[in-house]
């Protein structure tokens, strides 16, 4: 199962949840309003073995074109309202593949994936809110049977330290990993390098999940 870290920004931390975690993925956020807005290039990033995705919320194409480039990045997240539309232009301005962030709370919200089938790479599956991404809030999970698109996704939302037990009785053929994020964190955008450890190691002990 792929981990991927969102709200990174601090190179201390980075090189410390990268060591400790070993995780697949690395998230920084380009997104101004957020708490974890990365604006700068941290003087460490991670290396080779991490993906670095670049999460935007309705971003301009020449902002995600830049920021690609002074990033290294290798995948995009999409964490706005971009239609398949939008999300074609973006993987062609960039030559990237993009991950398509739908924030959920019932089956319908779930059917809407269906509109990105020929559009994304992946999908990452958020809790509804007001604002984008980093409430710490689960939605309920039980709502993703009815996800029947063959694209992988993964599963975000609040899932923290505590999760494990439940993860393990979660199962759904396309889940291909997990996001964590706020609940891993000392404050905005620092995490527990510690925590993200014991959750790493215990999510790669064979698990209950249909593949």
């Amino acid at each position: 199962m792929l981990l991927k870290i969102c709200g990174m920004c601090d190179a201390d931390n980075i090189r410390a949840v990268e060591a400790a975690a070993r995780p697949d993925m690395m998230g920084f956020i380009f997104w101004p309003a957020s708490s974890r807005y990365c604006h700068t290039l941290p003087a460490y990033m991670p290396g080779v073995g991490v993906e670095r995705v670049g999460v935007f919320v309705d971003a301009q194409t020449d902002d995600i074109v830049a920021r690609a480039k002074t990033f290294g990045l290798h995948r995009l997240q999409l964490h706005g309202h971009e239609c398949p539309d939008r999300c074609c232009e973006v993987h062609e301005a960039t030559g990237l593949p993009v991950i398509k962030a739908l924030r959920v709370e019932t089956t319908a919200d779930v059917a809407a994936a269906r509109d990105y089938a020929n559009a994304v790479s992946m999908l990452l599956f958020d809790t509804r809110t007001l604002l984008p991404g980093g409430s710490g809030r689960q939605f309920d999970w039980s709502i993703l049977s009815a996800y029947d698109v063959e694209l992988p996704f993964l599963l975000s939302g609040g899932i923290g330290p505590d999760d494990i037990n439940a993860l393990t009785t979660f199962q759904h053929p396309r889940c291909a990993g997990f996001d964590v994020n706020s609940r891993f964190e000392f404050s905005p955008g620092i995490k527990d390098a510690n925590a993200l450890a014991a959750f790493a190691s215990a999510m790669r002990q064979p698990l209950n999940i249909e593949h």
